[in-house]
């Protein structure tokens, strides 16, 4: 695959991730260089208590905004950007299916632009109960169970819930269901194309060849009462697929930018859009393929053997933020009790991919933190200091050790063990009754107290890390490394006892912030490699602009510094979002060689390279339509995630390697015998949960007679 841009106009490269509490777009250039990152915060109501919504429109909208500023910041003219790709959270939106207008999904029934069901919602657990009861062969690839956060229990709830329309019949019957990041790729084609991504992990459709059943499954759908989403084959949530319905893996496209959709993203309809992910399977993409600055040996030794996305087994990704996803692929199906999946072509023809989750962490940090006695004389210190409040408690632990005498800074909580769980457990027991515990805590309510508290806390997410690792290798993973993201990455001391926790180097990414949406850009570069490859077969064609010569902006500034970064992660909660706003930091031009590129003319004599930097000369050339590839069929023999390997591959700068220590290392003998402890607070907590249980029930009978 050549990235040369000689004698060839630059492409560039354009990923939108929609998150729990913003937009943001991201311009990428061939080589892998962020060039323009914007974000835009977008809102979310919570009327009544697990009843979480959020708005379609304004979301679109911010999408809007931030693709052209970003377009704009990058100095790049937009005919150039030749791909998007969209990711967003596994949140529901539903729509009208004769005029695709919103519809409301509650509570307040007269308000049709909250139209979606934010992932985090948890008003369906009786209907998630319900689903999990008919221990349906679909439940098998979804970890055994579907979780409160999935989307078919949403469905159901707004069947049991939805008010009739106008004309006095059921509402539910006139709607179309959509996972968020499908919404955003049909609102950009007009094409009704649907990802494995969004509907496998989350809905309950198992791809073909797997079962007996190809697909949606009626038997299950009619099971849960639901028989309104079998009609017409299935055409409210997808459709069959090849019949009245499309999906496609991570790294297929779905088509061009539609006419109006273009217009309003400020970009060309010569812009091809990549098959959409959910947030986390951005953020695997953006991170798995980085090279590292120091060999990981099990790694180079794979990389020699495997070919293609196979070169990816064993890479886990922890896409880390409010919450931690876990990541992997596998050739092969491997169970995992209490973790998700195995989730076929997901992110790959082929590949099975596996989700495990901790549902806080950056939360649990900045909950620990922010309820604490002495948190507001955090605040003073660390500003004092001109530090971030993490870096002033790990400073604080370091000056602690050597107070205390201690052997490091792990030794300062031998004897506080603090379990986290305080929003119910995701992964590996798949408990939502979990809550937290602490054991050793004294009345000491000062910044030293605090500090070990939040030790104690990062230590608990290095130990859930390991139980979800655990479970996957004696499942049958080889995992043989964690590459993260987030900004968590930033915490030396979290990283530090992720890799001593784990036994596994932990890799960290050029683009610690930017991972998901880099991901998502990545996308949009094998869609836009799909579309030239089409186009190339065409002599004489130009990009159709949707602006004039005088609207044109500078040539492009390419730029080597990281991308933009924005507060701690898992301290956003704690400060505020200024509107229209993203922290940027200063970058360093380089020599840009393609100010006054030559003008080429693509014909079909020319070579079918695997080429990621291409370009249409736009003199002395007839215009296209403007519905080129609207209806355009890609043919490639190239497999679709061998295709996606190469451009993650060429678009991952190096990352930095934090090796665990040695297996003789005190801390080491230490976190070990801690995880013995972690390990009995489960089951312990478990055990006296059931213990009460028994009681309560004994009672309500002795009650009742």
């Amino acid at each position: 695959m050549s990235f040369s841009t000689s004698n060839k106009e630059s492409i560039y490269y354009a990923g939108v991730d929609v998150g729990t509490g913003s937009a943001r777009a991201v311009i990428i250039d061939n080589k892998g260089n962020i060039l323009g990152l914007v974000e835009r915060p977008i809102t979310r109501k919570e009327l009544k208590e697990n009843h979480i919504t959020q708005n379609s429109t304004e979301i679109w909208d911010a999408i809007c905004y931030c693709v052209k500023t970003a377009v704009n910041q990058a100095g790049i003219d937009p005919d150039q950007v030749l791909g998007i790709g969209f990711d967003a959270t596994c949140s529901l939106v539903v729509i009208r299916e004769d005029n695709e207008s919103p519809v409301a999904v509650g509570p307040d029934w007269t308000d049709n632009t909250e139209n979606i069901i934010l992932w985090m919602d948890h008003r369906a657990d009786e209907e998630t109960k319900i689903i999990n009861a008919t221990n349906d062969e679909c439940l098998k690839y979804v970890g055994g169970q579907m979780s409160i956060e999935m989307e078919l229990p949403k469905m159901k709830w707004l069947k049991n819930y939805m008010p009739n329309d106008s004309d006095g019949t059921p509402l539910f019957e006139k709607c179309k269901f959509y996972d968020l990041a499908d919404y955003l790729t049909k609102k950009a084609t007009d094409l009704d194309t649907r990802s494995f991504s969004s509907v496998v992990c989350k809905q309950g459709f198992i791809p073909e060849g797997i079962t007996t059943r190809n697909g949606w499954s009626a038997q299950f759908l009619n099971k849960v009462d639901l028989p309104e989403l079998v009609e017409d084959n299935f055409r409210r949530i997808g459709g069959e697929n090849g019949i009245n319905g499309k999906y496609l893996s991570a790294g297929e496209t779905v088509g061009s930018l539609s006419l109006n959709a273009a217009k309003e993203l400020g970009l060309s309809q010569l812009c091809m859009v990549g098959s959409g992910v959910i947030d986390a399977y951005a953020g695997w993409i953006g991170t798995v393929a980085a090279p590292t600055n120091i060999p990981i040996p099990e790694l180079s030794k794979q990389d020699q053997e495997k070919k293609g996305m196979g070169k990816a087994v064993g890479r886990l990704a922890a896409v880390a933020g409010t919450s931690t996803c876990h990541i992997c692929i596998e050739e092969s199906e491997v169970l995992v009790p209490g973790v998700w999946g195995p989730y076929r072509d997901v992110l790959g023809k082929g590949y099975w991919a596996a989700e495990g989750g901790q549902s806080m962490t950056g939360a649990l940090l900045a909950h620990v933190i922010s309820t604490h006695s002495a948190y507001a004389e955090l605040g003073v210190a660390s500003e004092a200091s001109n530090m971030s409040k993490f870096d002033f408690l790990n400073s604080k632990l370091e000056h602690l050790t050597k107070i205390k005498k201690e052997r490091s800074v792990v030794a300062l909580a031998k004897n506080l063990f603090f379990y986290g769980d305080f929003h119910g457990n995701r992964s590996p027991i798949s408990d939502p009754s979990m809550r937290a515990s602490i054991i050793g805590q004294s009345m000491d309510i000062s910044i030293d107290s605090l500090a070990i508290e939040y030790l104690a806390a990062c230590e608990f997410i290095g130990q859930q890390t390991r139980q979800i690792v655990e479970r996957m290798q004696e499942s049958g993973h080889n995992i043989k490394a964690i590459f993260m993201s987030g900004g968590q990455c930033r915490n030396g001391l979290l990283m530090r006892l992720l890799a001593d926790c784990t036994g596994l180097p932990i890799v960290i990414p050029r683009y610690i912030d930017a991972s998901v949406v880099f991901g998502t850009a990545m996308l949009g570069a094998v869609a836009a490699e799909d579309g030239m490859k089409d186009l190339k077969r065409r002599r004489g064609l130009s990009t159709t602009s949707m602006h004039s010569n005088a609207d044109k902006l500078q040539p492009p500034s390419p730029y080597t510094a990281p991308a933009a970064t924005a507060s701690v992660t898992s301290m956003s909660a704690l400060n505020p979002v200024v509107a229209d706003s993203y922290p940027f930091p200063v970058l360093t031009t380089i020599k840009d060689e393609n100010k006054k590129p030559e003008a080429s003319v693509i014909t079909d004599d020319e070579e079918d390279d695997d080429l990621i930097s291409f370009g249409a000369s736009k003199n002395n050339q007839e215009r296209v339509t403007t519905t080129l590839f609207s209806k355009t069929k890609i043919n490639d023999n190239e497999q679709a995630a061998d295709k996606l390997w190469k451009v993650m591959n060429k678009l991952s700068s190096p990352g930095k390697v934090i090796f665990p220590s040695d297996e003789s290392h005190p801390d080491r003998k230490l976190l070990n015998t801690k995880y013995k402890i972690f390990l009995d607070q489960i089951a312990s907590q478990q055990k006296y949960r059931a213990m009460v249980e028994k009681t309560e029930n004994a009672i309500k009978e002795y009650l009742s007679i």
